[in-house]
């Protein structure tokens, strides 16, 4: 049986504060696949406390559209290059067939990759100007990252669920602190995408 016992907090994989796991289990055996870390109120806290810093005194949300869009290209292509072993996790962790699990860690690249577009499109769309009916005056709107963004994911598309809500965050210039159902054994090994692709908040 693996232990995923840690929480991804930071940037780092530190233990929960209550020290608290729960099981995995396999819904086509009934057993138990895994020991996952248990997050209580004051970790959540913790995890939003550290994106409310990275959005007020890192980069990202200052950096350009395009070079966002390379960090979510990278995390695009790190799924893709694990495609089948996310796919066989989350057959085992969501009792969903293989062909519809290898789908949806597909379609999850590619939500990166569309919002990885996006991201680049903003650099020439940042402004626009507003009609005024009095031209004594002149309107601008400014599109801009507002902070940190919380996220509920559901069970029965984890990761794909996930990527429709981190990577329009990320596109805009926001900070993310996602909130799995318990009952999820992919985020620990997801999560260790951004990870890996360098440069994300």
């Amino acid at each position: 049986m693996n232990s995923y016992d840690l929480l991804y907090i930071n940037g780092q994989w530190v233990a929960p504060l209550m020290g608290g796991t729960f099981d995995t289990i396999d819904p086509c055996s009934e057993a138990v696949i895994a020991r996952v870390a248990a997050a209580t109120a004051e970790d959540v806290g913790l995890a939003v406390k550290a994106a409310r810093q990275a959005f007020d005194e890192g980069p990202w949300p200052h950096m350009s559209g395009s070079a966002r869009a390379a960090v979510l290209r990278r995390i695009a292509q790190g799924i893709r290059d694990r495609q089948q072993e996310l796919a066989e996790l989350e057959v085992r962790d969501n009792g969903k067939p293989l062909p519809e699990a290898l789908w949806d860690i597909g379609d999850t690249a590619g939500c990166f990759d569309f919002y990885a577009d996006l991201a680049e499109g903003l650099d020439s769309h940042m402004e626009r100007p507003v009609a005024l009916a009095d031209e004594r005056f002149s309107s601008v709107a400014r599109k801009e990252p507002i902070g940190v963004a919380g996220a509920i994911i559901p069970w029965n598309f984890p990761m794909l669920m996930a990527a429709w809500k981190v990577a329009p965050a990320l596109a805009a210039g926001c900070c993310m602190a996602p909130r799995y159902r318990q009952t999820r054994l992919h985020r620990q090994r997801a999560h260790r995408q951004p990870d890996h692709a360098g440069g994300g908040p």
